[in-house]
């Protein structure tokens, strides 16, 4: 059966990417890419896009039967800086969205939805190192609270109703195509983009915040490796995932390291407290057990190739 994907949140961070890693394998106009701003021209040039809302379920099934979408990918979300900054509309935006999303998987026999949930699931109480797939989910932000209420409603949908849904816990993740929206780990992204540019950067956490982080491309892979994945062989619906854990320093430290002018300095604000809450090492063993999960990237690794790409991106600017 020719496979019809929809992916909400298209024009966001992980959206973006992820669209036209599908159009390529899937082929460009199997996989319509929506969200509520103007489209890029990437995704406008290359295949199908639609303005959709997912917190209107009149929209949401009217696209998803007019188009016999199979798979969705369900990407649209208020992350976890905005959402403290608006938790009303975090909670509207991240909770009846997917509900929407469910419910019309459910109605209209959608195949499989992957949706990506967070670390932010974690709280203070959750074991800071290591931190394992079961455990105590405690949240202090809004997008925590959401995330933790989706994984359960994911889980509830494939019980109840045998919707195949899955999702990753994503820890902060690193690209060097489109601009981070509005989460606690932007700085992550930040502070290449500024030493590229040949600007100081002055990072929104502590020199010591130490979190985990995926670099895009492993971020796909594990998209598109988990909706691969034989269902017989899942024990969880939601799962763990992890490239490396950095401390900010040390993020500024490997970009220096590149870039010897580049001059960092700390001066945290609201996301700092949110950051502290957070895991610093995160354990993923269930997710390489269950489906083969494996990173290709580590700090090192990923300041090579973020660096290369911006500057060949400032190249082509130029």
């Amino acid at each position: 059966m020719k496979e019809r994907i929809l992916v909400t949140g298209s024009y966001g961070q992980i959206g973006t990417e992820l669209t036209l890693q599908l159009r390529q394998i899937h082929g460009a106009n199997n996989v319509i890419a929506t969200d509520i701003t103007p489209a890029p021209e990437a995704l406008e040039q290359t295949g199908p896009t639609r303005y959709l809302d997912v917190t209107d379920p009149r929209q949401v099934t009217a696209l998803v039967v007019e188009n016999k979408i199979t798979t969705i990918y369900h990407l649209a979300a208020i992350l976890s800086g905005n959402g403290e900054l608006n938790p009303q509309q975090c909670w509207n935006v991240n909770m009846n969205g997917l509900y929407n999303i469910l419910e019309t998987a459910r109605r209209w026999k959608v195949r499989q939805v992957i949706t990506p949930s967070s670390i932010a699931a974690f709280g203070p109480d959750t074991p800071k190192e290591h931190t394992p797939i079961d455990t105590i989910l405690r949240p202090t932000t809004m997008y925590g609270i959401t995330k933790v209420a989706g994984e359960l409603l994911n889980e509830y949908y494939n019980q109840k109703y045998g919707v195949d849904a899955r999702s990753l816990r994503f820890p902060g993740i690193v690209s060097h195509e489109t601009e981070p929206g509005g989460g606690t780990t932007d700085y992550a992204v930040d502070v290449y983009v500024k030493a590229v540019a040949g600007e100081p950067y002055d990072c929104f956490v502590t020199e010591n915040t130490t979190l985990p982080f995926l670099y895009m491309p492993d971020a796909l892979n594990a998209l598109l490796e988990l909706a691969a994945a034989d269902e017989s062989k899942l024990i969880h619906r939601t799962f763990n995932i992890t490239g490396f854990s950095a401390s900010a320093g040390e993020i500024a430290n490997s970009v220096k390291a590149r870039i010897p002018s580049f001059e960092c300095r700390f001066i945290p604000d609201f996301r700092q407290i949110i950051a502290e809450s957070w895991p610093r090492s995160i354990d993923d063993q269930d997710a390489r057990q269950e489906w083969g999960w494996k990173p290709s990237f580590n700090l090192d690794a990923m300041s090579d190739d973020m660096i290369s790409k911006l500057k060949e991106k400032n190249g082509a600017v130029a």
